[in-house]
């Protein structure tokens, strides 16, 4: 599965993803699984540049729904805990919100004590397989069907994600046989985002990515393959979501996994 998303992967507590099955694929990109145990007095922060998509996730005390976001996010972990994620395709939007856009960076309840009771007692018998197929029973009793907008928007998703040569609008829409117009309506409607917003999000997961992963190959360099028309673009956009440079990530990356 995709590594993109975790700006510092050597701090992570027990932290695994899993695919769902293939009855859920429409609606689940992945499961993430959380298992903490934080000493007393300590936080254990964890920084996120995550996908452009919205996540359900049930915790030890609520479910909750986390919107798209727009810039780097973050969670304090302190004492034990766990948590059990589903990163959702487009498709499964209608079966936890009507209005995506309305909850871009937040992080509203879900009223679920059912799917709650579900996980939390496939989690206290450490049966992780359990916790996901049970998030995957809710998601697919709420959408047993996926519409044929629906089925685009994840087409949508899955292109820009997975294409590195769309770098606009237009070269996403023509990608799924679609109108620029019909591709930004799908996207605010099912994610939150726009379509473009998506790309700028694809090529600042890569661009961490390849930071961390390749310390010899320069920013500049970094910044040709994906496809910016020179450094200064790729410094301005990441410090702009992120709030530092690319070389201040780099620094702190390398620093992160010797410590």
């Amino acid at each position: 599965m995709n590594p993109r998303g975790i700006l510092y992967p050597a701090q992570l507590p027990t932290f695994e993803r899993r695919a769902p099955s293939p009855s859920a694929d429409a609606l689940v990109r992945w499961f993430w699984i959380s298992q903490w145990q934080i000493a007393p007095g300590r936080t254990s922060r964890q920084d996120v540049l995550a996908f452009p998509a919205l996540n359900l996730v049930v915790e030890t005390d609520l479910v909750g729904l986390a919107g798209a976001t727009t810039e780097r996010t973050h969670r304090d972990l302190v004492g034990t805990g766990w948590a059990v994620g589903a990163l959702l395709r487009p498709a499964a939007t209608p079966a936890v919100t009507d209005d995506a856009r309305a909850i871009l960076g937040g992080y509203p309840t879900v009223d679920a004590p059912g799917l709650h009771a579900a996980v939390a007692a496939a989690m206290s018998g450490g049966d992780l397989g359990s916790a996901c197929l049970a998030i995957e029973s809710w998601l697919t009793a709420r959408v047993p069907t996926v519409s044929d907008d629906a089925a685009l928007a994840n087409r949508l998703v899955v292109a820009i994600e997975e294409d590195e040569a769309i770098l606009t609008v237009e070269d996403a829409a023509a990608r799924i046989g679609v109108s620029a117009r019909t591709a930004q309506r799908l996207s605010r409607r099912f994610v939150g985002l726009t379509p473009l917003q998506l790309i700028h999000r694809r090529r600042l997961q890569e661009a961490a990515h390849l930071l961390s992963t390749k310390p010899d190959t320069s920013i500049a360099d970094i910044a040709a393959e994906l496809g910016y028309a020179d450094q200064p673009h790729l410094v301005r956009d990441f410090r702009k979501v992120l709030g530092f440079t690319p070389g201040g990530y780099r620094s702190s990356s390398s620093n992160s996994q010797r410590d």
